[in-house]
């Protein structure tokens, strides 16, 4: 019986004999594997042979993948329960047409749900099954996706390069760490599976009875998995070895990082920072991927106003832009991209971190070492001896560091940092009550951005939410927007995490206007600085958050969550 339309095809075209064709349709049905791939190892046909004929029967185009850039497939429609089952590549997207890599025209299916998933239209591409099925391998390596191993893939995980450095003197049990294989092959997983999940930070937890690894994904926390409780100390030291921290010392705090190096030409670090609980050491490890800071500043979600305004103010030759935001927020990011577009071979740019979190090529990066009387203060007196252009301070946390950033702004320099506040207009009083004179605020502030990160909507499964008009004007929607209003929804399906798929910023971007600077001079309130913003059109983190929603990027129930309402 032959459970087939190609092999049907390949026996009324008499190709192929029928015995032969109803083996390999009746194995590759029962095996659940394309029937062109068995074809092929049962060599019934050869792959030119193959490729020419089912391009012949469907006038599809052919394409030879020996001549296509990998680096064209959108990664981010790449599912591998949906290329697997379906045997087929989405390949590049032009517009809302998604084409889509197959060895068999018959599979008409294939496209369907492709269609389905991604809500592109989608066209099949025609390429040879040998090709294909080194593409599939290829594209679905690098997502790690099983923890069913093979000998290689243990081999490979067991060898995968984390910068550790050769230690001559290792005692017996730092030797017996870095050779337990086990925990080995385990971490290196977890950590390939962090990336692969976009995960910001990893937190593995000792308790009494049991001990967990959570992740946290666009900014939440998920339970990921439960190793066995007498694993704990083994993972603990692990981590600490390939850290270079004392794997002896479990009573005091401990900070380190890791590189680990997960292709040729790609590697990611990791900070990573231990602390004793009652049952153990508890280990959080930050995800630092040196191409998120690389994100051009279109992509982070400012609106093009608030776009405009930044880099009006980064293009001044000097002044002083604060981003203000909790932590977690996105600030570290929107500074490095505004460094990215200042770092000309022109520019002297000199940074002062508390960690140095990425490292970018151009820019003289200082680790703040308060141990070593390093502070944020010393670093910015040392940089104004070094004639800078650009001076970055990680943060402003007291008032000699503001006095000394606040006298480089009036001096002919350009500075940024961040501060912990909660509005832009909070950021102007918290520096007056740090000491700093209302005076050299004015003189010196040119722009305040402050910021949220907020879970985007997931395309491809977000349903229309109906919510009563008089529950919009409670929330902030002005009457005229509601009549045209249509909310999202979270729903959840496999191409993204309970509905949710990446993260935007939501951001407050206040230039300081002369009217504005006038109510610095008088001490206003944050309160009144706040209302003077609205007048002159500065959308509030709430605005944004409503105007995100409205456009259908975020629902409301994140956008209450993220601006607390």
């Amino acid at each position: 019986m032959l459970h087939h339309s190609l092999a049907t095809l390949l026996l009324r075209d008499k190709i192929v004999p029928e015995a032969a064709l109803t083996s390999c349709s009746e194995y590759a049905w029962e095996s659940k594997q394309a029937f062109t791939t068995i074809a092929l190892e049962r060599k019934l046909l050869n792959p030119q042979e193959l490729a020419e004929y089912c391009y012949q029967r469907s006038n599809i185009p052919m394409l030879d993948l020996d001549a296509f850039n990998i680096d064209a497939i959108p990664t981010e429609l790449i599912n591998e329960r949906l290329i697997r089952k379906n045997h087929a590549v989405p390949l590049y997207q032009r517009g809302n047409k998604l084409y889509v890599a197959v060895s068999d025209p018959t599979r008409i299916e294939t496209l369907d749900e492709f269609q389905f998933r991604t809500r592109l239209e989608t066209e099949a591409v025609l390429v040879e099954e040998h090709k294909l099925q080194k593409l599939i391998d290829k594209v679905l390596e690098s997502e790690s996706a099983s923890l069913g191993l093979t000998e290689a893939d243990e081999q490979s995980l067991r060898d995968m390069d984390t910068g550790e450095r050769p230690d001559t003197n290792a005692g017996a049990v730092e030797a017996d760490v870095k050779n337990d294989a086990p925990i080995v092959i385990y971490i290196n997983k977890l950590l390939l599976d962090a990336i692969k999940r976009g995960a910001s930070d990893l937190h593995f937890e000792p308790y009494e009875q049991e001990y967990r690894v959570r992740f946290r994904i666009d900014g939440i926390l998920q339970e990921i998995t439960r190793p066995a409780i007498g694993w704990a100390t083994r993972i603990a030291a692990r981590l600490k070895v390939m850290s270079q921290l004392d794997i002896a010392e479990k009573r005091v705090p401990q900070d380190g990082r890791i590189k680990l190096r997960i292709s040729k030409h790609k590697s990611i670090d990791f900070r990573v920072s231990t602390l004793p609980t009652l049952y153990g050491e508890k280990i959080v490890m930050r995800i630092l991927d040196a191409s998120a800071a690389m994100l051009g500043i279109d992509s982070l979600g400012y609106e093009p106003e608030q776009q405009k305004r930044y880099e009006e103010a980064l293009s001044k030759p000097q002044g002083m832009i604060l981003v203000t935001g909790p932590t977690g927020s996105g600030k570290t990011v929107s500074l490095y991209t505004g460094l990215n577009i200042l770092n000309t071979p022109e520019r002297n740019i000199s940074t002062a971190e508390d960690p140095v979190e990425i490292n970018l090529m151009g820019i003289n990066q200082v680790q703040i070492s308060q141990k070593a009387g390093l502070t944020f203060a010393e670093a910015l007196r040392s940089f104004l001896r070094q004639d800078p252009d650009v001076v970055m301070v990680g943060e402003i946390r007291d008032l000699e560091t503001a006095e000394i950033a606040i006298k480089a702004a009036q001096t002919g320099h350009l500075v940024l940092s961040t501060l912990h506040t909660n509005s832009a207009a909070e950021t102007l009083t918290r520096l007056m009550n740090m000491g700093v004179p209302a005076y050299n605020i004015a003189g010196s502030v040119t722009l305040i951005i402050a910021q949220r990160l907020a879970r985007r909507l997931c395309n491809v499964c977000k349903e229309p939410e109906h919510i009563p008009e008089q529950e919009l004007l409670k929330e902030g929607f002005t009457a005229e927007q509601i009549p045209e209003l249509t909310l999202f929804k979270a729903v959840g399906c496999d191409m993204c995490t309970n509905g949710y798929k990446g993260r935007t910023g939501i951001y407050e971007v206040m230039p300081i206007t002369p009217t504005l600077q006038d109510l610095i001079m008088k001490s206003a309130s944050s309160l009144d600085i706040a209302k003077q913003a609205q007048r002159e059109g500065i959308h509030s983190l709430r605005q944004s958050a409503l105007r995100k929603a409205a456009a259908g990027v975020i629902s409301l129930m994140e956008a209450n969550r993220v601006t607390n309402a």
